[in-house]
């Protein structure tokens, strides 16, 4: 399948949100397995990744608001790398530098993308119906025990 046609990850939350039971939600992850999916999960989910950013809750960004957004969690993705302890490419920036690039990347994806996001960062759930145990049945090599 083509990137362009794949959901975005807002989208395959909205469907797992919706899925009437686990098989469904399964389903749901699996059929759309992507790095960035799985990024996003095990950033809420595993406890061993920790965001380097400000755990104020609230992140002063500008939510994208065109139909047609600049770019892709599914590509950008890549960028989380500069946003969690421990890993070389994020503590070599000074806060100010990562957080600009965090904000950089909110304002470029999906505003519900961004909020998803900023539940990440913050260690929130943002989707009923995804849990910890769904994500390691989905991907078993994603999260340890």
């Amino acid at each position: 399948m083509a990137a362009a046609n794949r959901l975005q990850i807002f989208e395959i939350f909205n469907l797992i949100s919706k899925a009437k039971n686990k098989a469904e939600k399964l389903a749901v992850l699996r059929k759309h397995e992507s790095w960035a999916l799985k990024d996003v999960c095990r950033g809420i989910f595993d406890d061993r990744v920790q965001f380097k950013l400000p755990a104020s809750g609230k992140v002063p960004y500008e939510a994208n608001r065109v139909e047609s957004t600049p770019s892709s969690l599914l590509k950008l993705n890549t960028r989380f790398k500069f946003f969690v302890k421990g890993v070389r490419d994020c503590e070599q920036l000074i806060p100010v530098k990562r957080e600009r690039m965090f904000i950089d990347l909110l304002e470029s994806i999906h505003a519900e993308d961004a909020e998803i996001l900023v539940s990440m960062i913050n260690k929130k759930n943002p989707v009923k119906g995804l849990t910890k145990k769904l994500v390691q049945e989905a991907y078993p090599q994603l999260i340890p025990e």
